[in-house]
């Protein structure tokens, strides 16, 4: 996403030091209005900390922070145009969801009449109109983390930073809160900086992803683009799952549903890149099989076929066989070399 004129998050030179620990290690981030950035990483990466820092609750050691131009970095919280939402959601239990979602405003002194409309006209844009006058134990976890969502945009920050808002959620209503949130976000057009381990939320939902490693970010890009072409081996293993392959002194990285596996008398692609090899185990997944092969120069690949017509008994079957793989060379990335490992 081009950033044209003045973003509303730019960091230059952030860093922040736990003791001996570089927690975030010098990194530079613009970030453009109207986007849902996402900014993924293990445990211990340094997005959440980055985030925090954003928000004001912990102040950066070197570097600054700029919110729609504005050089927030020492500001508290409360003077910064941002709110946050956090996996936890921070309800206030004896409050009815109306007086969540208003609390914000009444802090701000705002009339009882405005209140009351602005809080509505949140709880109708996360699908709650009809739920203000329940309490928030009356909730399911998904509702009360909308609940949280609308008492976060009620005060119409300039950015909303979301810290692993959906971790405590089971997988089927987490994947239904990210279509919502997506939604939502481009309903109300504030920009979204939201933080996840999870690679396929982070590719789902973002319009751009940072990867952080180690306390630095190692990639910026569209979720294709991290996908498609990771910059580090580090990358390749983290967003999903990828062949590392050694060849001419080089090394690359190739995605397992990239490769075909060649049936006997098939022949390839006149332009792939074909390897002999003995198929070694076979994972039936319902929709898919992976089937591992070891090739004969050494080194193993992991393959990710559809099940189009193929049972479990047929795929399974392939176990032990020898067989050709193959791919074609504009489906491979090349690893930076020189990657320096960041987080």
């Amino acid at each position: 996403m081009p950033l044209d004129g003045v973003p509303d998050i730019r960091v230059a030179g952030l860093t922040k030091r736990y003791g001996d620990v570089v927690a975030v290690d010098s990194i530079d981030l613009d970030i453009a209005q109207g986007e849902f950035f996402t900014m993924l990483g293990p445990s211990g990466s340094g997005k959440t900390t980055t985030l925090r820092m954003i928000a004001g609750f912990e102040i950066p050691d070197e570097g600054s922070i700029e919110l729609a131009g504005e050089d927030v970095s020492r500001l508290p919280p409360y003077d910064r145009p941002v709110n946050t939402v956090f996996q936890d959601y921070a309800l206030f239990p004896h409050m009815t969801v109306q007086e969540n979602v208003e609390y914000g405003l009444m802090v701000k002194k705002a009339k009882k009449g405005e209140r009351r409309q602005r809080a509505g006209e949140a709880l109708e844009m996360v699908r709650l109109a009809g739920y203000g006058g329940r309490k928030p134990s009356q909730l399911s976890g998904g509702q009360r983390q909308r609940v949280a969502l609308a008492r976060a945009i009620v005060n119409r920050p300039k950015v909303l930073l979301l810290d692993e808002p959906l971790g405590a959620l089971d997988l089927k209503l987490r994947q239904e809160m990210q279509i919502e949130l997506k939604s939502i976000q481009r309903e109300v057009g504030i920009t979204f900086v939201y933080v996840t381990h999870d690679q396929e939320e982070a590719l789902t939902m973002s319009d751009r992803i940072a990867v952080f490693n180690l306390g630095r970010i190692e990639q910026v890009g569209l979720p294709a683009e991290v996908y498609e072409h990771p910059q580090s081996e580090f990358i390749a293993g983290f967003v999903g799952v990828s062949n590392v392959i050694e060849r001419d002194g080089r090394r690359y990285t190739v995605r397992p549903e990239k490769i075909n596996l060649l049936e006997d008398g098939e022949d390839p692609q006149s332009d792939s890149h074909v390897e002999p090899g003995v198929v070694r185990d076979v994972q039936y997944a319902g929709p898919v099989t992976r089937y591992h092969v070891t090739l004969d120069r050494g080194g193993e690949l992991q393959v990710l076929a559809q099940n189009l017509e193929e049972g479990s008994s047929e795929v399974l079957e392939v176990k032990g066989r020898r067989v050709r793989v193959e791919w074609r060379p504009d489906q491979e990335s090349m690893i930076d070399e020189s990657e320096g490992g960041s987080e």
